[in-house]
């Protein structure tokens, strides 16, 4: 059975709250008693974002800095868990693609994962999906594939009130649906998709599910999405 995945919206929760604070039952559940390494590479300076990651997790968690190793793509082969964090999802890309990480990670399918935000992305069959800009070229939109869907973080509803005369985050995804046959999960701030075994719910607020030539649908905390994953295959 491939490792458990978490993949949280964002870090920080609506409302000037702690970084995290939404999420720290998960987060303990899911990576408490293990080493779990840090993949800061979407954002450019990476000891500063170790260290506010490190002060919002709390001593709880034993997190540790994936890009001060010799080999980051090594480490990240033998790592029982890996947080990825969020910022870019093209520089992320880019440079775990460059350093290695990006195969190492697909070759450890055991290693339990958490993703925030560009992290997020990361999880997923590609990057398509991101709402960053693309300041870099990664070299390819192809991802992790941890799970089988896209998300799209941070999702924002439409705002009949708002001036604003571009494409809404539905809009996009719907311009994604018109080339591409793959379930995209909305996930709002404070958000987020836990898989454990060959079970995955929704957690912490409500998302939307986007596909193909359907309404979107609205999903609420709890929601049982486990028929998004594919099906164990019998010895």
């Amino acid at each position: 059975m491939p490792g458990d995945v978490l993949l949280l919206s964002n870090s920080r929760p609506p409302g000037g709250a702690e970084p995290f604070a939404h999420a720290r039952e998960v987060l303990a559940s899911h990576l408490g008693g293990r080493a779990v390494w840090f993949v800061p590479y979407a954002l450019a300076d990476h000891d500063h974002y170790f260290a506010w990651v490190r002060r919002a997790l709390g001593d709880g968690i034993d997190l540790r800095p994936l890009h001060r190793e010799p080999d980051p793509a090594a480490t990240a082969a033998r790592a029982e868990a890996a947080f990825v964090g969020g910022g870019n999802t093209f520089r992320l890309l880019h440079d775990v693609r460059r350093l290695g990480v990006l195969d190492a990670l697909r070759s450890a399918p055991d290693c339990r994962y958490t993703g925030s935000s560009a992290g997020t992305n990361l999880a997923c069959p590609t990057i398509m999906t991101t709402n960053d800009m693309p300041i870099v070229d990664p070299g390819g939109l192809d991802a992790l594939a941890r799970v089988p869907f896209q998300v799209n973080p941070h999702y924002l509803d439409p705002d009949p009130a708002s001036t604003h005369q571009g494409e809404t985050r539905e809009e996009r995804i719907r311009e994604f649906h018109e080339v591409n046959d793959v379930p995209v999960v909305g996930l709002r701030e404070g958000a987020w998709l836990h898989r454990t075994g060959d079970h995955l719910a929704l957690g912490g607020n409500t998302a939307r599910l986007f596909r193909r030539e359907q309404e979107p649908a609205e999903l609420v905390v709890g929601t049982d999405l486990s028929w998004l994953l594919p099906r164990p295959t019998s010895s």
